[in-house]
């Protein structure tokens, strides 16, 4: 099944799901991580470079540069 996603889109559906993890953790870090990822009045992340570290990571996916095997899971 592939679902296509914008990258707005994308970085709601991670949002959420860290969200869920955050409710069964209550991780301060994560809870940190969460209120740097939300969003203000205008549509930007609270803090600024949140939104373009997302952009990369999304570059690096689409260049092939990550892989997320758990044996391997690091950047190429």
């Amino acid at each position: 099944m592939s679902i296509n996603l914008t990258e707005k889109e994308a970085y709601t559906a991670m949002y959420a799901f860290l969200v869920e993890v955050y409710e069964r953790t209550q991780s301060n870090d994560l809870g940190g991580l969460l209120g740097d990822m939300s969003t203000i009045g205008d549509g930007e992340t609270a803090d600024p470079a949140v939104w373009h570290e997302w952009l990369r990571c999304v570059a690096q996916v689409k260049q092939g540069r990550v892989d997320i095997d758990l044996q391997h899971s690091k950047l190429r």
